[in-house]
């Protein structure tokens, strides 16, 4: 009898002789099943796990890189420490990042207002109420540079959470690079650039679909050639979550989208596939189910490794290295009872980690009632601190690994990704996919499911469905300076008023013909634009003119 035999036979009789007779004094008191639905084994065992280690686990650094992109992990470089910030004019966002860099963040990462998510001036009349709430103003060249004063941009790495507006936003930070002296070629950060998952879960798009993919592929094609330390996109899982996707849905809408560009950069400029792969990054969440994150981190290194390897024909190790930032959920922070969320956003911090994220933001507790105070984010930089100095997680790499249930979890989670991927190339790519709303209606259905199953109390929420409290809660809010508003309307004014009058039109007529031509990448233009001091509202004007504004079709 073979060892696998052996193990089968006395997992039966542990069934039969020990778990049944237990069960039948103290039964189960739930139902245990994933979050996607599939059942959970009270017990899991070498019978689960497939007995191929070098092909479905490896090494860290190696292909399929399961265990981790990087061959020491955090053993010789943390992750990147980034709180997710902006607010109000470049002024108070400024004051606080200098805040943050002091309490020890390593990199920083941009929130912007609607309207510059959504190419309007600050004086436009559909910004004006809009204008520094949930993010900072950044309309022009001057305000970014006051963004980022006295703030070395060589030697920190910056992520801008920005889509519709990415290449006017990236422009602006080249110009400044430029204005003081410093090489484009050593800028290191990312644009998150992902018009898909606007597209699917979001919302804050400009342009048409195809429109849209040109724009945010132009940028790559662009970057590979010029900005070599750039990751041009950030393929967004996040908000696939946030909005109700399941864990399995994110990973695979994700993957589907990687896919989408890949093939968009491919066909409109017959790159290579190693030529930009290796500066592809993504994005995901991590949610208080703590083993199902980390299996999904470590299906999705797998998962993408084989797709480029095998769909793409990549030749690189660093084309198949998944290179992810994780924030913690916004969706799982509660208004009621609010200083739980601390823990719950331990909980999920210590997910990305176990799971082998590149980079991390952790949400202030007080995220569902404002935008945090310097205290609350304060805190939350030390959720990050705590794990790295004083857990012990990151002394031995991917310490979950060889846990029956994790390596199960892992190869569950990919097998049910591949399907939903599988399905989209059947629809003809994700793009095909948005255009006949097959995720939007598939997250929407998730979202749904799972609202239901909270309020009737199968899935359970502390101070929502279970320990509730009717006292209102006391703290200290955020409010934002509504004199920062006038400030970013003054000074998109000035500048233009100050500004070349002949160089910025000759510039936007250029992007405007630019825009015109399939063959034209736009990047170039629009950064001429921008250090013709052109506002965002005017390049997102010309850009309007020529492709249109998208008018959404009901996917219902």
């Amino acid at each position: 009898m073979g060892n696998t035999e052996k193990i089968k036979e006395k997992y039966d009789e542990w069934v039969r002789e020990f778990l049944l007779p237990a069960l039948k004094k103290v039964p189960e008191w739930r139902k245990f099943i994933t979050s996607f639905g599939v059942g959970i084994r009270p017990l899991h065992t070498p019978l689960d796990v497939r007995d191929d280690y070098l092909g479905i686990l490896g090494f860290p650094g190696e292909y399929p890189f399961t265990r981790g992109i990087y061959p020491s992990m955090y053993r010789s470089r943390l992750w990147t420490f980034r709180e997710y910030s902006g607010f109000g004019s470049p002024e108070d966002t400024n004051k606080r990042y200098k805040f943050l860099i002091s309490q020890g963040q390593t990199g920083l990462s941009v929130a912007f207002d609607l309207p510059t998510q959504l190419g309007l001036d600050p004086d436009h009349e559909l910004a004006y109420p809009e204008v520094g709430k949930v993010g900072v103003s950044i309309p022009e060249i001057i305000s970014m540079s006051i963004l980022f004063d006295n703030i070395d941009i060589s030697k920190i790495t910056t992520s801008f959470t920005i889509n519709a507006t990415a290449a006017e936003i990236l422009a602006m930070y080249v110009t400044v690079a430029e204005s003081r002296g410093i090489d484009k070629a050593v800028l290191d950060g990312t644009i998150q650039n992902d018009i898909l998952k606007e597209f699917i879960a979001r919302n804050l798009y400009i342009y048409p679909p195809l429109h849209s993919m040109r724009y945010a592929t132009d940028i790559i094609a662009y970057t590979s050639k010029n900005l070599p330390k750039w990751h041009p996109i950030s393929i967004s899982g996040y908000h696939f979550r946030e909005a109700g996707a399941t864990v399995v849905q994110e990973l695979a809408f994700t993957l589907a989208d990687a896919i989408e560009y890949t093939n968009w950069v491919i066909n409109r400029w017959k790159i290579n596939v190693d030529d930009f792969a290796p500066s592809l990054s993504f994005f995901f969440t991590a949610t208080t189910n703590l083993f199902e994150e980390v299996a999904k981190f470590r299906a999705a290194r797998r998962l993408y490794a084989r797709i480029m390897r095998e769909r793409f024909g990549a030749k690189k190790p660093e084309s198949m290295k998944m290179k992810f930032h994780v924030q913690t959920s916004g969706a799982a922070l509660t208004a009621q009872q609010p200083e739980v969320n601390i823990i719950r956003t331990t909980l999920q911090a210590l997910a990305a980690v176990l799971g082998g994220a590149q980079s991390l933001h952790v949400n202030a507790f007080d995220e569902a009632l404002s935008l945090p105070t310097e205290k609350s984010v304060k805190l939350a930089l030390r959720v990050q601190q705590v794990i790295a100095y004083e857990s012990g997680v990151i002394d031995s790499i991917d310490p979950l690994g060889g846990s029956y249930y994790i390596e199960w979890l892992t190869d569950t989670i990919e097998e049910e990704a591949m399907k939903i991927i599988d399905y989209v190339d059947s629809l003809g790519g994700m793009a095909k996919a948005v255009e006949i709303g097959y995720p939007q209606r598939a997250i929407a259905e998730s979202a749904y499911q799972y609202q239901r199953m909270v309020e009737e109390g199968r899935i359970s929420i502390i101070g929502v469905n279970m320990f509730r409290e009717e006292e209102e809660p006391h703290i200290e809010l955020h409010r934002v300076d509504p004199v920062s508003r006038e400030r970013s309307i003054r000074r998109v004014r000035e500048v233009r008023e100050n500004r070349n009058r002949e160089a910025w039109e000759g510039a936007l007529n250029r992007l405007r013909r630019a825009a015109d031509k399939e063959d034209e990448n736009i990047f170039p233009y629009i950064l001429s634009a921008i250090r013709a001091r052109a506002t965002i509202g005017e390049v997102s004007g010309v850009l309007r003119d020529v492709w249109g504004e998208h008018k959404p079709l009901s996917i219902y």
